[in-house]
């Protein structure tokens, strides 16, 4: 065994360390909630939910800011493969002005819970209180510290991605493919050059708009 599948396997034993307590009571279904796309200026929040097997684990899940684009990818097609149950929500740019960015990414997390067909044993949010019947945890940065969360934070960044990428073909001066929708340089600097475009957060641009 090399060098990066031992220190994977050790990675991996210790973002299973929630799902094993569980494992070790008969609760084998522990679904993991994240969200991608909190601060971006344009796009939607999108939130997954995944319930993974504990019999067949991924080597490489981590939280999705921690891996790239192409291994996002990859880790993505496995994920959705290997999952007992898997659902992604979207929340588009309207409802997060209207209800604020918190309260859109709540939803988002409740509309990826209730989208599952199986009933979870747990469930672990990373840093969010959800309404809920079922008995959940919330854990600041625990698509760090959860396996399963790690796995929903995949599922949430490369749709969120995939959704940038689209709008990107329709607004290529906006380089939406570059910077997914958050605030860098290049993306106010095009605000300013072509406008505010319909997919923008208002609420998130009050500066430029003057209010």
């Amino acid at each position: 065994m090399g060098k990066r599948e031992e220190a994977q396997k050790e990675k991996l034993h210790i973002m299973t360390e929630y799902e094993r307590a569980h494992w070790a009571n008969g609760q084998f279904l522990i679904a993991g909630l994240d969200e991608a796309g909190r601060g971006p200026l344009a796009g939607p929040v999108v939130a997954a939910c995944v319930i993974m097997p504990k019999d067949d684990l991924i080597l490489g899940i981590d939280d999705s800011k921690k891996i790239s684009e192409k291994r996002r990818e990859a880790l993505y097609d496995i994920i959705i493969e290997k999952a007992i149950d898997y659902s992604v929500s979207v929340v588009d740019n309207k409802i997060i002005d209207e209800i604020n960015i918190l309260n859109a990414a709540r939803m988002a997390f409740e509309k990826a819970l209730s989208g599952l067909k199986t009933v979870p044993d747990h469930v672990y949010t990373d840093a969010m209180d959800i309404k809920t019947t079922l008995p959940y945890t919330s854990l600041i940065k625990g698509d760090a510290r959860v396996y399963t969360i790690a796995a929903a934070s995949i599922l949430a960044k490369v749709t969120r991605d995939r959704i940038m990428r689209e709008i990107d073909k329709t607004y290529p001066q906006y380089l939406f493919a570059k910077h997914k929708g958050y605030g860098t340089k290049a993306h106010y600097d095009a605000i300013r050059e072509y406008g505010i475009l319909d997919i923008h957060r208002k609420t998130f641009l009050k500066k430029i708009l003057g209010e």
